[in-house]
This record gives structure tokens, C-alpha cells and sequence, in this order.
């Protein structure tokens, strides 16, 4: 991810904490929430922080993002459902834990903004480094094959307005099989790999986001 994108989710992180306010993915968390019922979670790419909600009341809360802006509305979030977390900005391809902190961990729309392979990878291994043995990562990313890039290129830019400005995210589609090849190559075992929930069609090709349930 580079300086530009930082500054980007900067920008866009106030309009993003309104606009975005509730999770997308509440049943998926919440169903792990109650699969994993307590332990220490780290939150990658956490954004404004509303995917720690399925986790406040029994789970110790980490979380990490790019972005210092993005940070400063998680801060925000957490005090107004009035839960503690340790939220710092820092890169998903550098982690500043040591191996095995972590029991459980969740990225939400996070690895498709790395803007190539190896870096990819090396975020999935530091993701990796970081799980205690038998730890388990929900992660989602966008589709390559939703219908709405279905005759794009793999890399896009998807425009963010701000009053009269606006801003384009770096975004990386992935296919199915593209994410599960990632994923094993930094060591994983892929529990799930599925669309999201609300996804009712019977092909899950065209699905808007890839959920992988990873296992270490």
C-alpha cells in the first residue's frame, strides 16, 4: 500500500465513519464470535473499527490500519460503544507483535489494497507469524468476477467522493482460486472459502466478496 493510498483513507476516513458506520459482515463476525468465544484478536486493516463489535464484550481487541485517520475514527468508535481496544497505525506487511500473539484474527477488506503479489504474500505470513498454533483468520476480499468488474482488469481504481473532490482506491480482485493459492503458500490451511451471507445465488463465482476461514 503505498503514500498515496495513505493519504486517500486519510481523507476519506471522516466521511467513512458516517457513511460506513455499521459492519457489512455482523452475521459472519458474530457467528465467529460464538465460535471462538474468547481469547486475544487482532483486528488487520481495522478501519473505523466497527468489526469489533461482534467481539466487545469477551475478547481482548487489537487492531492495526494504514491509515492515521482511519485510526483516529476507531478511537472514536470504540468510545462510543464504550469498549477498550489497543488500535495502532501500522503496515499489515510489517507487524509490530511477536511471533504467536495472537489467538484469533479478522481482516475485513484489507489485502486487496496491496498493490502487488509478494507483498500480498508477505502480509499473509506476517498474518501467519503472528496466530499462536491452531489459531484461526477470518479474512474477505472483493470478487474478480462480481458482476459489476466482471470485464475489468484484475487492479482498478474505485472513485470516493468528497463534496466536489474525488478520490480513487487502489483495489487488487482476486479470484477464488488466486486468494486460496495465497493463502496455503503462506502456510494456512483453508477451513472455508465462500461468499458472503447475503449472497443467495447458487454459483459463488459471481460473488461480491471471497471469505476465507484460514487455520495455522
Amino acid at each position: 500500500m503505498t503514500k498515496d493510498q495513505r493519504y486517500i483513507f486519510d481523507q476519506i476516513a471522516s466521511s467513512w465513519y458516517h457513511l460506513r458506520h455499521h459492519s457489512i459482515f455482523t452475521e459472519e463476525l458474530t457467528s465467529l464470535s460464538k465460535r471462538w468465544q474468547k481469547g486475544k484478536l487482532l483486528n488487520l486493516g481495522c478501519g473505523h473499527g466497527a468489526d469489533f463489535i461482534p467481539f466487545k464484550d469477551s475478547f481482548e481487541l487489537h487492531g492495526i490500519d494504514f491509515s492515521k485517520g482511519m485510526v483516529d475514527m476507531a478511537v472514536k468508535y470504540t468510545a462510543k460503544y464504550n469498549f477498550q481496544s489497543s488500535i495502532l497505525v501500522a503496515d499489515i506487511t510489517e507487524l509490530p507483535y511477536p511471533d504467536e500473539s495472537f489467538d484469533w484474527a479478522i481482516s475485513v477488506a484489507t489485502y486487496h489494497h496491496i498493490d502487488n503479489e509478494p507483498s500480498r504474500l508477505k502480509a499473509l505470513k506476517e498474518l501467519y507469524r503472528v496466530l499462536k498454533n491452531n489459531g484461526e483468520a477470518f479474512i474477505t476480499v472483493w470478487n474478480r468476477y462480481q458482476p459489476r468488474f466482471f470485464l475489468s482488469k484484475s487492479d482498478v481504481l474505485v472513485p470516493w467522493r468528497k463534496k466536489d473532490n474525488v478520490l480513487y482506491r487502489y483495489y487488487h480482485l482476486f479470484s477464488y482460486y488466486e486468494m486460496e493459492r495465497l493463502a496455503r503458500n503462506a502456510g494456512f490451511k483453508i477451513l472455508s472459502s465462500a461468499p458472503e451471507n447475503r449472497f443467495k445465488l447458487p454459483f459463488k463465482l459471481f460473488s461480491r466478496n471471497i471469505c476465507l476461514l484460514l487455520k495455522k
